[in-house]
């Protein structure tokens, strides 16, 4: 998937813990450990804004584009 999530790199940053972030945002820890593997499908804008403003960051903090090849 060309998408990837940099959430890892996020937490470890501001020293937060998946299951923290996942009491922040109101968010079951599967689902957030769904996403941070890059597993996931798709995100709600509302939970990309709930995550972002839990971390203190941007979309663009926390998803890249990498084209294949």
């Amino acid at each position: 998937m060309p998408v990837i999530v940099k959430l890892d790199d996020l937490l470890h940053d501001r020293r937060m813990t998946l299951t923290e972030l996942a009491d922040r945002v109101d968010i079951t820890l599967a689902n957030l450990s769904i996403l941070k593997t890059g597993k996931a499908k798709a995100i709600r804008f509302s939970t990309l804004a709930a995550i972002c403003a839990a971390l203190n960051c941007q979309p663009g903090d926390l998803l890249a584009f990498q084209a294949d090849g």
